[in-house]
């Protein structure tokens, strides 16, 4: 055989092992996401408090804590009342529950920011609204659409044109940042997605705040400020779930995401993870190949040996490893489809 046949059989060689074992290569990735899955929802059920709480660390019993967790558990396919995790999310749904305040806020403790409270703990209970049996299902929608009349009474608070259409700390802030908000246009948007009564003014207006934190690089967590990661990923997930996919602000971000992949050890990972990966897997394509291939082995590889996540850096280490652990399994469980506000 002359070099040149020699040089053909080498490359279809290859060309044929590649097509053997790309295949296989995924199903050994997907295997390994799903273990992972399966060992941290076990974590998460160990630590639940008998009342249907989750702690944080420093802090106790938490509404937002707990919301992150049944959120997990139903991004990896659980239901409320079915199954082996069943109890457990049904309890903690009433520990929910039972902790809205007579103005509509949803938490169980003074902090000094209710709001980030207030919102997760909504966006959960319009996810699993459709998803609670009759008899149940009445006092979520009632707790639910309390909640959203909160949140759409804190942003006509008066404040001054930079500030307008966001959230911040207190239902009564006079200003706004990307973070609190966030949290307040997902359980606006999920909430609207099931029929609740949410003007779409309103999240229009949201929306241009949101776009009002974006510079030529990304998101920051006010106007003006410097784009982070973690930030540009909550920004583009926001403008994404309101229908805009492709706007300038969008795409500069994630061309800014695809150059700072996400590490284990730095400032507010699993927020990060939870954002860059929800907004990469609804941008789809390369951006979203890209960053499964950079931060799905950061997460699987730093899984403790008990299935929980365990944060390195100080900015997350005091809201405790069920917080942690929830937005891992978030991350992770993208693909899987179950939570509606994540769907493409």
């Amino acid at each position: 055989m002359n070099h040149f046949g020699i040089r053909l059989c080498f490359w279809l060689c290859t060309l044929t092992a590649l097509m053997i074992w790309a295949p296989l290569a995924g199903a050994v990735e997907d295997q390994a996401v799903d273990d992972a899955v399966v060992k941290a929802l076990e974590f998460l059920a160990s630590q639940q408090n008998r009342n249907g709480s989750w702690s944080v660390t420093s802090a106790g019993e938490s509404t937002a804590t707990t919301s992150l967790a049944v959120m997990a558990f139903l991004a990896a396919g659980h239901l409320p009342s079915e199954g082996p995790y069943g109890p457990a999310i049904d309890r903690a749904i009433d520990y929910v529950l039972a902790h809205q305040q007579r103005n509509g806020l949803i938490v169980d403790k003074s902090t000094h920011g209710p709001m980030y409270d207030h919102g997760i703990s909504t966006l959960m209970l319009a996810e699993v609204a459709g998803m609670t049996k009759k008899e149940n299902s009445v006092r979520v929608r009632q707790v639910l659409e309390n909640g959203i009349r909160l949140i759409l009474k804190a942003q006509q608070v008066r404040k001054a044109r930079r500030e307008s259409g966001g959230w911040r700390y207190q239902p009564g802030s006079e200003d706004s940042d990307l973070s609190v908000t966030g949290w307040q246009l997902l359980a606006l948007r999920a909430a609207k997605d099931i029929g609740c009564d949410v003007p779409i003014e309103r999240i229009d207006l949201a929306v241009e705040y949101v776009k009002k934190c974006a510079n030529p690089r990304g998101f920051g967590y006010q106007p003006g400020n410097g784009s982070t990661a973690t930030l540009t990923a909550a920004g583009i997930l926001c403008l994404q779930v309101c229908d805009h996919f492709e706007d300038r602000e969008v795409v500069a971000g994630m061309e800014f995401l695809q150059r700072q992949p996400l590490r284990y050890d730095q400032s507010w990972f699993f927020y990060g993870a939870y954002y860059q990966s929800v907004s990469a897997y609804k941008y789809g394509g390369a951006d979203w190949d890209r960053t499964k291939l950079l931060l799905f082995p950061e997460l699987l590889s730093n899984q403790g040996p008990q299935g929980g996540w365990i944060a390195r850096n100080g900015s997350e280490q005091p809201h405790g490893t069920v917080y942690s652990t929830s937005l891992a399994v978030l991350a992770l469980t993208v693909e899987y489809g179950y939570l509606p506000i994540y769907q493409r």
